[in-house]
């Protein structure tokens, strides 16, 4: 599911989280230089509620007044501008709530203009040093694979544009040129990696998370591309010069590197809704690496006596949008069941050879086809019918790779089939 970005102040919550850490220790120096000690700050009333009011207001003033707007773009003097004028506000509005509570006159006057004077040193110091670790990540790529559909002229324009509005979200893995060959090229550092006929294909095989679609307007529409890449599920941003509506599919305008596009997707969650799925996945997580550790203690020696070796099990899975990552099972069946599988390929009852199923597999722990012809089963074929084996892919979703609710991921085997 697509993540849909961020608008308005809540996309700088970085900066602002910053900026109220800064604003709260800029209070407690000022106490501690007035005072000798911060003690008095958390008993005495008036103090105790001034850091709630401080904080409060400098979180509406930063909506109201948006300061953070094109934070990133901003040079020095103007940072230091808005610093000044963020503490100029926090003073008056301070200075009001004194004016205003009955034991305003009991608040320290030093105090308050010692906190302005903190504050700006220790905010404009901190967003200086947030934006440039911020830059730096952006010259390096972001989290998010990107590919471009474009056309060669203006293939180096495109990746410019996306590098210099890149803002730590996109890592751009490769180019599909529609007007000519030119696989194996590098653009601007970015490899070429298909042409338009063989795009779908290629794309469907790799880790994909979006594909951005900007193609000169003196080029035809790749309508059955973005078609095909909306079939398997992939986000499409095409650039607004270029607007066509797919029925079906979610859409919205936003900005990508620089361009005003029409995103389009099966579906797509807010930062909100990314945020409460991803707290279940964590809290089922940790109950299920707990629970994981206590059938350990009784599997684990079982699988060990029955086949010495490792307990856990791990294959190579594809994860969202063709990322792969490692997935754990309790081992069930003996270490060389690889080796033993061409052997019984011929009981396969998957007649298509893409899966590979048999009705007693003697690969299993345990699993033996005894002289008078009955079968006699042990912990492997235990732990799958109770699915027990499957406990310790609850690290996987601790870790993100995949969730409690959500598709059973393919391994590689099963992707590595073409879909064309």
């Amino acid at each position: 599911m697509y993540r849909k970005k961020s608008r308005g102040w809540y996309k700088h919550k970085d900066f602002i989280l910053i900026d109220l850490i800064c604003l709260f220790l800029s209070l407690l120096i000022a106490h501690l230089i007035r005072n000798g000690s911060v003690q008095s700050l958390f008993r005495a009333g008036i103090y105790r509620n001034m850091i709630s009011f401080v904080i409060l207001a400098d979180l509406f003033l930063i909506i109201i007044f948006e300061s953070y707007k094109g934070v990133l773009r901003r040079g020095h003097y103007q940072e230091l501008h808005s610093v000044i004028r963020q503490m100029i506000l926090l003073e008056l509005a301070s200075g009001l709530y004194l004016f205003t509570v009955s034991d305003g006159h009991s608040f320290s006057r030093t105090v308050l203009y010692l906190m302005g004077v903190f504050y700006v040193f220790l905010s404009y110091g901190t967003r200086i040093a947030w934006k440039k670790h911020l830059i730096h990540k952006m010259a390096e790529g972001g989290e998010h694979s990107l590919y471009i559909v474009t056309n060669y002229d203006q293939a180096a324009k495109v990746i410019r544009n996306v590098k210099e509005h890149n803002y730590n979200r996109y890592n751009i893995n490769g180019l599909i040129i529609v007007d000519k060959n030119a696989v194996g090229r590098k653009i601007s550092g970015i490899p070429v990696v298909a042409e338009l006929e063989n795009a779908a294909s290629y794309i469907c095989q790799q880790w994909v998370d979006e594909v951005f679609v900007n193609i000169d307007e003196s080029y035809s529409y790749p309508d059955e591309l973005i078609q095909e890449l909306l079939e398997m599920g992939m986000v499409v941003h095409v650039n607004l010069a270029k607007v066509k509506s797919t029925s079906g599919q979610k859409q919205f305008v936003e900005t990508v590197g620089g361009y005003t596009v029409l995103t389009t997707t099966m579906n797509y969650a807010t930062d909100r809704q990314a945020f409460a799925k991803r707290a279940l996945d964590i809290l089922g997580g940790l109950v299920g690496c707990f629970l994981t550790g206590i059938i350990f203690i009784f599997v684990a020696p079982a699988i060990y006596i029955s086949s010495p070796g490792p307990i856990f099990f791990s294959q190579t899975r594809i994860g969202q949008n063709g990322k792969p990552f490692k997935m754990y099972k309790f081992r069930s069946m003996y270490m060389d069941a690889e080796e033993r599988k061409a052997e019984l390929m011929a009981q396969n009852k998957m007649s298509d050879g893409r899966m590979f199923k048999l009705d007693f597999d003697p690969r299993v722990i345990g699993n033996k086809i005894l002289p008078d012809g009955s079968r006699k089963t042990g912990i492997g074929e235990f732990i799958r019918k109770t699915s027990l084996d499957e406990f310790p892919q609850f690290w996987n979703v601790l870790n993100g790779d995949s969730g409690i609710i959500g598709t059973t991921k393919k391994n590689l085997d099963f992707t590595g089939v073409s879909l064309a």
